[in-house]
């Protein structure tokens, strides 16, 4: 097997074009961008993969010299989502769901 150097912090900025733009405005504002390449781009920054081990809530991207906000990242996806309002998640709750059975109906029946 070859030993390779796969240490993201050693590999030149060209593997990495994404390293190309300092923040997740400069992805969104990019015109040489599409859509789906903007989103790729987004999405592998807000990857646990670059998560900063001592402050989750951070991303280390290679050939960045600072670290990003996740929520950074997640705002700039939602905005290329066309969702910009800032509404809380959805509540946990409402009418809980029962499996049905079949056997149910039978035994209805048979009352």
């Amino acid at each position: 097997m070859t030993n390779v150097n796969t240490n993201p912090g050693t590999l030149n900025p060209l593997f990495h074009p994404a390293a190309h733009y300092g923040s997740p405005a400069d992805v969104l504002n990019a015109p040489e961008l599409s859509s789906p390449e903007k989103r790729i781009i987004l999405s592998s920054w807000a990857s646990d993969m670059y998560a900063v081990e001592s402050c989750p809530a951070l991303r280390e991207i290679p050939g960045m010299s600072h670290t990003v906000r996740l929520a950074d990242i997640l705002a700039a996806l939602r905005k290329l989502d066309g969702d910009n309002d800032n509404d809380d998640p959805p509540r946990g709750g409402g009418v809980p769901m029962r499996l049905r059975r079949p056997w149910a109906a039978a035994e209805r029946r048979a009352a």
